[in-house]
């Protein structure tokens, strides 16, 4: 009991002294290529470290049998959110601060907990945040990607819960999204995210927070990635690469690192590691930070984070946590990151300064890069994501499927379904800069559309198609009329008017075939028939003769 009192009391008083640090703590903004504060308006290095603690197997397992399948399934997440729980971040906090980080990345949180305690605290320690708007099984899919609805709600939802605190440094729209030359297209889709999120914030009169891309270092890909993003009307704010080049003890010119700074020299908005701190070597030495925070890199990186707080099976870890609430054991990673990030002072700038030296340097525009074998994403980008025109789906069409729990059986659908009907109006493909009027909803309400249309061609049924028992319907055989006034009717009506165009073109589309079958065949009678008489008429010269 006296413990627990000893907690709480710890706990409130670093609330109330990161309550008053919120007021006047100043938030990171991104001026041409660097970081400032905004009080001060001196440069900001990042000295970062990845923080996601991994969730344990045995715990979510004992959670699932204690809760039942059914609340299971809603309430465990595949992923711990370490903003969200004091138990984790407070007990941490400290190791952070003998880390010497200014800067910590999380990769998935929970918009629907609350954040206070870690990010005010995480604030009175001066610890700013970069978060990933993305989780594990929200985000965009390089192998079959697509910025729809549910994606957007997601990141939508964390801004919403995480702009308020004043030391979220920024937010990644995707990571490694992209990481060879055969799923490039999937790029369209991040930048649009990448749009989609800018505006968002700047509508809902949000802080300026930056959005930025964190990408890989793939030799085919990196020079058109680093193109793509900066290029046209929409713009990242930084741009994130993880980089494991430098291993044990190599040097700036052996490790690459030298042909990479010189790659980037002019690059037009912060640059930094979005992760780094190859563990070829262990301990790792942590060599690089010397060259990354020192003369040759400073004055274009703008430093990075290290990958990662814990160990895991991978071995990167700087501290081993065996369970929830142990003190965390420091590895001998841990003394050498915090000596190396203790030695090192970048030669830093200030806004004013930064400013004059931007005037006397030429502008030039950045060209997109030129599609090729090793690049394909269009420069048309999906467009922003239509919840009412999506929601409508669900509220006029006659099978609106219920979220299968065998993921898998979505595809087997689709391949049923849009063999039966066309379903170019959900297909979205960043090659061609093609993107259905539906492309952008869900998964569930594409399938419910297709399958819809396949009953409203064949409504003799009176049943939606496969139904089978692991399918379930909303609605089945019947038009919903759930509007709650003639202009709901009238804005979902102008969304469908092409559904039975759709139909017809089908239609057409299997008329012109068969006329296209019935031309061949008459080209082939043709020549046929002219044989024939050829050889009558020889036939009869030769009995006449």
């Amino acid at each position: 009991m006296f413990m627990i009192l000893v907690f709480v009391f710890a706990v409130l008083n670093i609330v109330c002294k990161a309550q008053d640090s919120t007021n006047n703590f100043a938030s990171i903004e991104v001026y041409g290529s660097k970081f400032f504060y905004s009080d001060t308006g001196e440069q900001f290095f990042m000295k970062g470290i990845a923080y996601q603690p991994k969730p344990n197997a045995n715990k979510m397992m004992s959670k699932f049998i204690a809760l039942g399948e059914e609340e299971s399934n809603q309430t465990i997440s595949r992923y711990i959110d370490p903003l969200a729980d004091p138990n984790i971040c407070l007990r941490d906090i400290p190791y952070f601060q003998r880390l010497g980080v200014n800067t910590i990345r999380v990769y998935a949180i929970d918009p629907q907990q609350n954040h206070d305690i870690c990010m005010n605290s995480l604030m009175a320690s001066g610890i700013y945040v970069i978060l990933d708007l993305s989780e594990p099984n929200i985000s965009i899919n390089r192998d079959t990607p697509n910025w729809d609805i549910t994606i957007w709600e997601r990141y939508k939802d964390v801004i919403d819960a995480m702009n308020r605190y004043p030391n979220v440094l920024g937010f990644f729209a995707g990571n490694e999204v992209t990481n060879d030359k055969d799923n490039t297209e999937a790029s369209a889709f991040v930048k649009a995210a990448v749009r989609d999120t800018k505006n968002y914030i700047k509508e809902r009169n949000y802080r300026t927070i930056p959005v930025g891309y964190s990408t890989n270092d793939d030799i085919e890909t990196r020079g058109s990635l680093s193109k793509y993003f900066i290029c046209g009307d929409v713009k990242v704010d930084f741009y994130g690469i993880n980089m494991y080049e430098w291993c044990g003890y190599s040097s700036f010119e052996i490790s690459g690192y030298k042909e990479r700074t010189q790659e980037f020299k002019n690059y037009p908005v912060p640059i930094f590691f979005s992760e780094f701190g190859c563990n070829l070597i262990r301990p790792r030495p942590f060599t690089e930070i010397h060259a990354l925070y020192g003369p040759h890199m400073a004055n274009v990186w703008s430093g990075g984070i290290v990958y990662m707080y814990f160990e895991e099976e991978n071995k990167y870890g700087v501290v081993e946590v065996t369970s929830d609430n142990d003190t965390p054991r420091e590895l001998d990673d841990f003394k050498i990151l915090s000596d190396s990030f203790k030695k090192v002072s970048p030669i830093t700038t200030n806004k004013e300064n930064y400013t004059r030296l931007l005037k006397d340097k030429n502008e030039f525009t950045i060209n997109c890069p030129s599609l090729s074998h090793s690049w394909k994403a269009n420069e048309k980008l999906p467009p922003t994501p239509n919840k009412d025109k999506c929601d409508c789906i669900e509220l006029t069409q006659p099978c609106v499927i219920l979220p299968l729990e065998d993921k898998e059986n979505y595809k087997k659908m689709f391949d049923f379904i849009c063999g039966e009907v066309d379903c170019v109006d959900i297909k979205a493909d960043g090659i061609l800069g093609y993107y259905g009027e539906f492309s952008d909803c869900s998964i569930e309400q594409k399938l419910s559309l297709e399958l819809s249309k396949y009953y409203m061609q064949h409504e003799e049924m009176g049943i939606c198609p496969y139904s089978d028992k692991d399918t379930a319907f909303k609605v089945s055989g019947k038009l919903q009329s759930k509007f709650k006034n003639k202009q709901s009717e009238d804005t979902c009506s102008k969304y469908f008017k092409n559904l039975n165009i759709n139909k017809e073109r089908k239609n057409e589309f299997k008329e012109k075939k068969d006329d296209k079958k019935s031309t061949s065949v008459s080209n082939l009678l043709i020549p046929h028939t002219y044989i024939v008489f050829a050889i009558f008429i020889l036939v009869l010269l030769f009995n006449i003769n």
